[in-house]
Formats: structure tokens, C-alpha cells, sequence
């Protein structure tokens, strides 16, 4: 029996202001860093913008895209059976999954090389939507370690 307790979910993130999204918000709240709520509001909205002037008809529709391109479906786990540690594939459920595409966004962006971290994002989110960049590479990885251990699968529980 798992000696954890029950994770206790807090209140729902309220929507964004100018988008009424709810996943803006959650990207808002992952770039935000030592409480700068409206630092992190002109990084995100700035790179909305300048995915709009890139040529993208809806901005929020493409991060939203972006962000379901990057999410995994697969993870690997670690368990220990008679001494010896096995990667043992697990499924991601919905919320773990939103959470990972967003810390791997944000911190492919933030590793990019480039003028302004808004550029960055919307350069992150933009390969994101073709499916490349940095966040696509990691999910690959994710899903290529989970589909190396299937055998061990069996040790899921």
C-alpha cells in the first residue's frame, strides 16, 4: 500500500485577461518567476502578438496546438522489484501531461539563443505547431525510452 498521501488539488487558474484562456493562464503562471504577474503577462501576450504578425490567423489556437504537439502520452517510471531498478512505461494522465509540455516549453525557450525571451517563445511555440524545436525532441525521447522498456511493462501497477 503507497505510503503517500492523496495530492489535494488547488482552485482552478483563473482564465487570462485578454484571451479568456485558460491555458494562456497556465503559461503565464509557468513563465512567471518571483511572483512578476505582469512581467510574465508582457512575455506571453508579446509572443502571441508576434506569432500574429508571423503569419498566424488565431495565436491562442496555435498554442494550444503547440502545446498538444509537445504533450506525451507515455512516461517512464522507476520500480524497484528484487534488487534491481526497472523503467517501467506509464501512461500520463491529462493534467501531468498540460504540466510537462508546459515546463518543457519554457524551458526550451528559455535556452534558445535570441534577442528578447517573448521572441523566444513565440519561436518555441511556432517550431512546437510544425512539430520540431527542442519540446517536440523531448517528447520523442520520452516516448522512444517508453517504447524501449515495454517489455518491462508487466511491473506497472
Amino acid at each position: 500500500m503507497s505510503r503517500r498521501a492523496h495530492v489535494i488539488r488547488r482552485a482552478e487558474v483563473m482564465p487570462d485577461a485578454k484571451y479568456q484562456s485558460l491555458t494562456v493562464s497556465k503559461l503565464m503562471n509557468r513563465i512567471m518567476k518571483r511572483g512578476k504577474k505582469s512581467r510574465a503577462e508582457e512575455i506571453v501576450y508579446g509572443a502571441m502578438d508576434l506569432m500574429g504578425k508571423g503569419g498566424s490567423k488565431d495565436p491562442v489556437t496555435d498554442m494550444e496546438l503547440a502545446i498538444k504537439n509537445i504533450t506525451p502520452q507515455l512516461k517512464v517510471k522507476s520500480r524497484r522489484v528484487g534488487g534491481a531498478t526497472y523503467q517501467v512505461p506509464v501512461e500520463v494522465p491529462p493534467q501531468v501531461g498540460m504540466s510537462l509540455a508546459l515546463r518543457w516549453l519554457v524551458d526550451s525557450a528559455r535556452s534558445r539563443s535570441g534577442k528578447s525571451m517573448a521572441e523566444k517563445l513565440a519561436a518555441e511555440l511556432t517550431d512546437a505547431v510544425k512539430g520540431q524545436g527542442n519540446a517536440a525532441k523531448k517528447r520523442e525521447d520520452t516516448h522512444k525510452m517508453a517504447e524501449a522498456n515495454r517489455a518491462f511493462a508487466h511491473y506497472r501497477w
